[in-house]
């Protein structure tokens, strides 16, 4: 059975409305290229037809704050209906994808489908107030909500997930990442924490020329993640051990696109979380713990805010 699913999209240098829908739907033409998206379409038209599509997740409705972007949109994932607001998919959809990274605008847009029942899938980072993270909660935890960074399912970390006690004791995990903490940051934060089994308890500034932070984990485990600004790209992972050390280039992004599409057709389909709500918390309470420390230039306990 179908499952219907709506997108919501558009916000500044954000692709990801694009290249979600055309892993659900399907991509075999140029649409992308003409939408200005040359180096989303080239990774997809590298991939096999089979590659294509998740579970029963197909996007049947899209919405963007532009009528020719929505067009565009539609065109070149072959969606079936664009409308003019996204209220108007409320009864029309089983499922949601807010494809959009200006955490600002998340609640507001997921609000009313959240309260109707709808399972809403959040692109990140999924805010940075900690108000808006308690209005969240119940519905990570009712397994109606699912919102990370899909760095988190990074095919280049797969070594490290059933690996990672070749390293022996941690000395360090380092992350480095390209523009602000506050929008890349989460990548970083995703992709490492989701490795570890201990939990972030502080975060403070690094003094360097640019965003840096230290985060410390509950056995003592530092973390650093460097967000360099307007830099190359750069999604990197080191891992520092007393046994062993490694490095890790993140670059294929349709693997872990597809992967947390996956993940969320999951949560619809069982009702129970893919992401345990706790980590969750813990990444975007770690993400607004970082903006605090940087602005105030002092060490934050996550258990103070």
């Amino acid at each position: 059975m179908v499952i219907r699913t709506g997108i919501i999209g558009l916000s500044e240098g954000n692709g990801h409305p694009f290249s979600f829908s055309a892993i659900l739907n399907g991509y075999g033409g140029s649409g992308l290229v003409e939408a200005g998206w040359q180096g989303i379409h080239d990774y997809l038209s590298r991939r096999h037809p089979a590659d294509f599509g998740v579970g029963d997740l197909r996007v049947t409705h899209a919405w963007t704050q532009d009528e020719a972007i929505t067009r565009a949109l539609c065109h070149t994932a072959s969606i079936d209906h664009g409308v003019s607001a996204p209220e108007a998919m409320l009864g029309e959809i089983d499922a949601l994808i807010i494809a959009r990274d200006d955490a600002e605008s998340h609640l507001r847009l997921a609000r009313p489908f959240l309260e109707a029942g709808v399972p809403v899938f959040i692109d990140k980072p999924l805010t940075l107030e900690r108000d808006e993270l308690e209005a969240f909660i119940p519905y990570l935890m009712s397994g109606r909500l699912m919102s990370c960074s899909a760095m988190r399912y990074a095919t280049e970390l797969d070594e490290l997930r059933y690996r990672l006690d070749d390293h022996g004791r941690l000395s360090l995990v380092r992350g480095t990442v390209i523009n602000g903490w506050e929008k890349y940051g989460i990548h970083l934060l995703e992709a490492i924490l989701s490795l570890l089994p201990s939990r972030p308890v502080s975060v403070e500034p690094v003094n360097v020329n640019h965003e840096s932070l230290l985060i410390r984990l509950a056995d003592d485990t530092p973390i650093i993640i460097d967000a360099l600004g307007d830099s190359p790209a750069v999604f990197e992972v080191d891992v520092l051990g007393q046994k062993k050390v490694s490095h890790h280039a993140i670059s294929d992004n349709f693997g872990m696109f597809r992967r947390a599409l996956w993940e969320f057709a999951r949560m619809v389909q069982s009702g129970a979380p893919s992401i345990a709500p706790d980590e969750t918390r813990d990444t975007i309470r770690t993400l607004i713990a970082g903006s605090m420390a940087m602005r105030e230039r002092r060490r934050l306990y996550l258990d103070s805010l």
